[in-house]
């Protein structure tokens, strides 16, 4: 059924009584991004922060422009420096970081790293992590003053999660102590069961991650996770659910949490994402919420991708490329840019006297003849030899992209992905 809103209170703390609307506790790692190739044959990466409960407090603050900050800890060293520097341009507060001292060569401590290389098609996406022995693995709860950060500053909302939790047995113990103190000073707290088989194994497997999370969920108020996180952290069972995880028993799924909210009545709302993997780039999307014993279902996105809407495809044809040299500097959001002209040809496809090189467009940017394709994707740029004749224009709206179009004459073999509204 459709969310009526207005039904739950989660009893925010007033803003003007908080410093922060919203801070994560979690590992930050140095993502490593080979870009459109592989990680084993890369020779150049392109560096990113990221971490699960850290992407939130991220995403509140430039997508919402949320107070935020990032409880984490960093080996004070330059590739700690570095990750504060990614964090600061993201808008998150870095006061709350821990500094910890290192040998040098990450024995005592480190910092992680997060090596991530895309999928293609039927070529699924492929992770690296190298992340044991980091300084958050090892921050102790004397190493935060959570009721300096909880009571004094204020925070309105504390984000964590499983991936943190099982870092290592030191990590199972900080967690519990924010969460604890933060229920104490009246801060909501939502929770990322996140169930990773790999992490939890080296420190007691699934009997370790269901007696940590048990103890965990009896403060969270909103809980986030899946039927298999579900089962595998708190041992509840979905009746009728497909063996494989495929597909999803919504009935069986209500009941399961049914069960959850009377085994811990401190639950104000449960969600989970809805994914159907079609491929690498593409695939269906939906969520679903239980709030006050009610399951709401979000609509469907059918064929998403990281580029946004994947309904139409076509074959690019190729004669000449020409597009503004103020192009990449259009903001994010813009309108799609139909200026960008093809040599022989018009953006309508009519015939014409090319422009030279560097010369001036009815519009008034200054144009110049491109080498080179620059494909722009969410995560990276790719790049490919243009040969002649091809128009280019932009599109913001579902990302930071690169869309070509087509023309009779001579085909090149690239494959695009095109939103529905843009042509």
């Amino acid at each position: 059924m459709p969310y009526q809103g207005g039904k739950m209170n989660l009893n925010l703390r007033p803003a003007n009584e908080c410093k922060f609307d919203a801070v994560s506790l979690g590992e930050v790692m140095l993502r490593l991004d080979p870009g459109e190739g592989r990680i084993r044959t890369a020779r150049s990466f392109r560096a990113w922060e990221g971490g699960g409960e850290y992407n939130v407090v991220r995403g509140l603050r430039r997508c919402f422009g949320m107070k935020t900050a990032v409880i984490t800890a960093f080996a004070d060293n330059e590739v700690g420096k570095l990750m504060e520097d990614f964090i600061l341009q993201g808008g998150v507060d870095t006061s709350l970081i821990k500094w910890m001292k290192t040998d040098g060569i990450g024995r005592i401590c480190r910092n992680g790293l997060n090596f991530t290389e895309r999928g293609f098609g039927i070529r699924g996406a492929v992770g690296c992590s190298d992340r044991a022995n980091t300084a958050i693995s090892k921050a102790t709860p004397e190493d935060f003053d959570f009721d300096y950060i909880f009571g004094e500053l204020g925070v309105r909302w504390l984000h964590t999660g499983g991936i943190y939790a099982a870092l290592s047995e030191q990590s199972c113990e900080t967690v519990l102590a924010a969460i604890k103190t933060a229920k104490k000073y009246g801060t909501v707290i939502s929770y990322d069961l996140n169930y990773r088989p790999s992490m939890w194994s080296a420190i007691g497997g699934q009997a370790k991650a269901q007696e940590v999370n048990k103890e965990i969920a009896k403060y969270v108020d909103v809980m986030i996770g899946n039927e298999e996180d579900f089962t595998a952290c708190l041992g509840f069972e979905i009746e009728g659910n497909d063996e494989n995880l495929k597909e999803l028993n919504l009935d069986g799924y209500k009941k399961m949490i049914n069960e959850a909210a009377k085994t811990y009545p401190n639950f104000k709302a449960v969600a989970t994402t809805l994914r159907e993997v079609k491929t690498a780039t593409v695939n269906d999307w939906s969520a679903i919420c239980w709030a006050d014993g009610e399951i709401y279902k979000a609509k469907g996105l059918q064929g998403t991708g990281d580029h946004g809407p994947c309904r139409r495809r076509r074959f690019l044809r190729i004669r000449s490329c020409i597009w503004p040299d103020d192009y990449r500097r259009c903001r994010a959001g813009s309108k799609l840019r139909r200026s960008a002209r093809c040599t022989g040809d018009d953006h309508t496809g009519r015939h014409h006297d090319g422009k030279q090189e560097g010369s001036r467009s009815d519009h008034g940017r200054r144009r110049r003849t491109c080498t080179e394709i620059k494909i722009l994707f969410p995560r990276g740029i790719g790049q490919m030899p243009c040969p002649k004749g091809l128009a280019l224009a932009g599109c913001r709206k579902h990302g930071a992209w690169l869309i070509a179009r087509g023309y009779k004459k001579r085909r090149m073999l690239l494959y695009a992905q095109t939103p529905p509204d843009c042509f």
